[in-house]
């Protein structure tokens, strides 16, 4: 079991520097806010683009894709990628590629976590990618990964006193990060990273060491249980570093689980994000969701919208990963982010231009 990490500090990878002659950096102010910047995220389960150009202190979406690909499927039986997954992930990259090139993205940084860090044939994938594309993966660090997560979305974290706690339930790992919030001025817009854990269980490797597809209740809850017991067991000596709670915690959540569950408490026929970006809500309400769904079969849960097919399978194993995270900060209230490592990556590019 990894341990957790303090005060990590500065993080090794940079941005990957692609910009052409005219696109190099200028004094001229609005020079750089007609400039394109790319941001990819290769995940354990997806492939998520943006492309966005500055706009006063932030920045606006030209650009986005998204789509689940699944790449670390069956990696913890194997150890590796498997060839159906790395030809469905070229093929979303294929297409990341191409609206990086229509957009005449000056400056772009592409990212693979938890799969390509774990896969004995990661490195290959990433050489496969870069000859077929043209994009250069980087795979990350799990200390990298939860600083991006933490800068493109601290921004919604509710006020308060204290540290607050910032998790990204993934699909091969779950980052947990304690913030002190309040420093941003001081550290660039970054707020100060206290601790840091990266687990080893996201939806995808949770999933597939625990998933069974016996149909009977009994089944699916003792299966949930055993899922509540290996997370809380990977958690526990992280849980021990928190500080004693004098203060109403705060809690963030940015992942795909939070944003589902969130869907699912409000009743959307269809997600919506600019319902669910920002939306904070009861903790026992996304508990509740939770239960509801663990007692449901896989056919049950692909019936509900903003479910589908495509996650009835996963999003059990994400609901409990969110109850060990409630379990050891027993917040009351969660905040949701439709943001992540994208935004973090797309704010830390536009700062060093801008500076």
């Amino acid at each position: 079991m990894a341990s957790p990490n303090s005060n990590p500090g500065p993080v090794p990878g940079a941005a990957r520097d692609h910009r052409t002659p005219r696109a190099k950096k200028s004094a001229n102010g609005s020079a750089l806010s007609r400039r394109s910047y790319g941001a990819l995220d290769l995940g354990t389960n997806n492939c998520r683009l943006l492309v966005a150009r500055p706009s006063g202190d932030g920045f606006t979406v030209i650009d986005a894709f998204s789509r689940i690909v699944r790449l670390g499927e069956g990696l913890a039986t194997t150890g590796r990628l498997s060839d159906a997954a790395i030809d469905r992930a070229v093929g979303a990259l294929s297409i990341c590629a191409e609206k990086l090139r229509r957009r005449h993205v000056s400056l772009s940084r592409s990212v693979a976590t938890e799969a390509c860090r774990r896969a004995a044939n990661g490195r290959h994938f990433v050489r496969r990618v870069r000859e077929e594309t043209g994009i250069a993966l980087d795979i990350i660090s799990p200390a990298e990964e939860a600083r991006l997560a933490v800068l493109g979305c601290h921004i919604l974290l509710e006020p308060g006193e204290g540290p607050a706690l910032i998790f990204d339930i993934g699909g091969g790992s779950t980052e947990l990060v304690l913030i002190e919030p309040g420093t941003e001025s001081d550290r660039g817009g970054e707020p100060e990273i206290l601790s840091w854990y990266s687990a080893p269980w996201g939806v995808v490797s949770l999933a597939e060491k625990e998933f069974n597809t016996l149909t009977s209740l009994e089944d699916r809850l003792e299966t949930y249980q055993r899922m509540r017991g290996r997370v809380a067991e990977s958690f526990a000596d992280f849980a021990s570093t928190l500080p004693t709670i004098g203060y109403q915690p705060r809690l963030l959540g940015t992942s795909g689980t939070v944003t589902t569950l969130a869907s699912v408490h409000l009743g959307l026929a269809s997600y919506d994000r600019n319902r669910i970006d920002g939306l904070v809500l009861p903790s026992d309400a996304l508990r509740k969701v939770s239960t509801d769904l663990a007692h449901m079969s896989v056919p049950e849960r692909a019936e509900v919208p903003c479910i589908g097919h495509e996650r009835a399978d996963l999003v059990i194993a994400g609901c409990a990963i969110l109850e060990a995270i409630l379990d050891i900060w027993p917040a009351e209230r969660i905040g949701i982010a439709d943001r992540g490592i994208r935004e973090g990556i797309l704010r830390s590019m536009m700062s060093l231009d801008r500076h």
